[in-house]
């Protein structure tokens, strides 16, 4: 499988080579993302089949980027279970390539 990273304000917050794409985007394991750089939002949205997500703003060397990260602590379906709490970002916010 290709490898999957995601820069902001040029450090990579999250690097992997197991991660999950579901419609268009990468989700990150837990465990290769940066959460260091991660302050919670108030935001969260809902999707059909995978539940409420969650939100997170990033900041890296004084640069915000508001609810440019997702995550879905709870999925509410079987099909979305793999997903739980695994992290997605904004591509229009963060530079996230599958390579």
């Amino acid at each position: 499988m290709p490898e999957a990273t995601a820069v902001f304000n040029g450090k990579t917050i999250a690097q992997t080579s197991s991660y999950e794409f579901v419609e268009g985007n990468a989700y990150f394991p837990p465990s290769s993302v940066d959460k260091s750089v991660f302050t919670p939002s108030e935001t969260h949205t809902v999707c059909s089949w995978k539940g409420t997500a969650s939100y997170n703003n990033i900041t890296v060397d004084g640069k915000e980027a508001k609810d440019a990260a997702w995550f879905y602590p709870e999925p509410t379906t079987e099909r979305a279970s793999g997903l739980k709490d695994y992290v997605a970002f904004y591509k229009s916010k963060v530079d996230v390539k599958v390579e």
